[in-house]
């Protein structure tokens, strides 16, 4: 869990939450009076401390802060909650949460990973958050929380930590299934054409040498996960069964987030959030749901469409005891335009 001050410590408003979702793409912030008004808001870019550094990183934090909390008119709030990526571990949430704390918002900081603001956006029960939430963007990640600060989660590092797929993971299996049907060593997969075409490269051994080379940015990569997910929509074995291997470890994931808060009996929510999961893809969709019924049949999925920040707001309030009304406007201030069921 994060570093959190006991309340009360901060030198701003009492109540007032000053809300930061940080994801490696970009940054929104947010300052929430305790009624639940948002008085200040703000887009940054990126958060990448494993590639900037600690410091550096929460520089791109600040300039975005440091618009929100002039737009709020305050210089200081009695409440930081921080959902950041890159925060996998305990040790790197105290480390950024020191960080933060030195910035002088506040001397009460709440650092947690940005999952947990996708789970606590998606919670619609605010008088007792309770659920699993699993994100598949880049990478893949699953956090569960319980009413009395229990809380499930993963390392969620990469392949050392036991992860599978996420968007960056199924365009590397794609290539890889895709190289070793052009060359002999697999059996055959129609993403051998398919991916090299989407750069307009005319074979597998064109598009390894122009990633090698830097011709396509291995950024680029990402750009291959729609394309595999089309490749298995037209019936391509190889292709599907990637998306399948998917779905299972996403319920892998939730059973066992649900085991470890004993959730697996009661009727509770599991939800789905980031770019693979939220593009409702039909078989990936479809056998998400399909494992949760057969492994947690109580489990209730549901793909979130609230936007991250709205979770980081929310678990401000809950640390700063706010009332229900303020919940209920902070909800209405981002209110989705369509729930996704």
């Amino acid at each position: 869990m994060g570093l959190s001050t006991p309340h009360g410590t901060g030198s701003g408003a009492p109540g007032t939450v000053l809300a930061i979702d940080a994801g490696n793409s970009k940054t929104d912030v947010a300052v929430v009076t305790a009624e639940g008004r948002v008085v200040g808001a703000a887009r940054g870019g990126g958060f990448q401390p494993p590639q900037m550094g600690v410091e550096p990183a929460v520089d791109v934090l600040a300039e975005a802060v440091s618009r929100a909390l002039a737009e709020a008119g305050v210089s200081s709030v009695g409440h930081v909650s921080a959902c950041l990526a890159n925060a996998d571990l305990p040790v790197e949430e105290r480390e950024l949460a020191d960080a933060v704390r030195r910035r002088g918002w506040s001397a009460d900081v709440h650092v947690r990973n940005d999952t947990f603001a996708i789970l606590r956006a998606g919670l619609v029960e605010d008088a007792e958050p309770r659920g699993v939430a699993v994100v598949c963007g880049a990478g893949i990640n699953c956090v569960g929380m319980l009413p009395d600060g229990r809380t499930a989660r993963f390392p969620a590092i990469g392949r050392i930590s036991g992860d599978w797929g996420g968007g960056g993971g199924l365009a590397l299996e794609a290539l890889w299934h895709a190289a070793r049907a052009e060359d002999g060593r697999g059996g055959p997969t129609a993403l051998m054409g398919a991916l090299p075409a989407h750069f307009g490269l005319p074979s597998m051994y064109a598009l390894i040498e122009a990633l090698h080379l830097g011709r396509i940015p291995a950024v680029r990569q990402h750009e291959l996960t729609p394309v595999l997910f089309g490749v298995a929509a037209e019936g391509d074995a190889v292709a599907g069964s990637l998306v399948d291997r998917m779905a299972e470890e996403v319920v892998a994931m939730s059973v066992v987030a649900l085991d470890r808060l004993g959730l697996l009996d009661e009727t509770v929510p599991v939800l789905l959030g980031g770019g693979v999961l939220a593009a409702r893809h039909r078989r990936l969709d479809d056998g998400v749901r399909a494992g949760l019924a057969e492994r947690a049949p109580k489990a209730v999925p549901r793909v979130v469409t609230e936007r991250p920040v709205l979770g980081a707001i929310l678990l401000g309030l809950d640390e700063v005891g706010a009332p229900a009304p303020a919940y209920a406007r902070a909800r209405a201030h981002y209110a989705p335009a369509a729930s996704g069921t």
